[in-house]
């Protein structure tokens, strides 16, 4: 076998091995634990309620639209939740952003929704734990409470 082609085999063969240690867990943390952890770092400021799907919420006078977020951050060094939680709260303070912007003082029917598929749950959300990255995107509808 000529140089060249035992280098190719070699690159391809790490390829598959590099693949076959890729990792993509998904893995469930409570909610409540990121927007606790947002209020203490004064990320949100609780002027926009979180209400996760299945939770109960307070009547609803209007809904103001849909939206989805998706954040990721940097899991080199961190544990999954750690990176898991930055990865939500990053989210939560998009929805809260948005949410000022449209007179919405909630955030209702929260859920997971990565790569596309739904996962309702009333109060954990869906973190995608990789090697090196970690994803949160959340689906959420705007609404004003009474």
């Amino acid at each position: 076998m000529s140089m060249k082609k035992t280098a190719m085999v070699a690159l391809l063969a790490l390829g598959v091995v590099t693949a076959a240690q890729a990792r993509n867990d998904a893995l469930m943390f409570p909610i409540e634990d990121v927007i606790q952890m947002g209020m203490a770092d004064g990320k949100l400021d609780g002027s926009v309620k979180f209400y996760m799907s299945g939770a109960r919420t307070p009547a609803i006078a209007s809904k103001l639209g849909e939206d989805t977020s998706n954040k990721k951050t940097n899991g080199v060094g961190k544990d999954d939740a750690t990176a898991c939680k930055w990865a939500a709260l990053s989210a939560l303070i998009a929805f809260q952003d948005s949410a000022k912007q449209k007179g919405a003082n909630a955030v209702v029917d929260l859920h997971s929704f990565n790569k596309r598929n739904e996962v309702k749950d009333p109060s954990n959300f869906q973190c995608a734990a990789g090697n090196i990255m970690a994803g949160v995107t959340l689906k959420g509808t705007y609404a004003k409470t009474k």
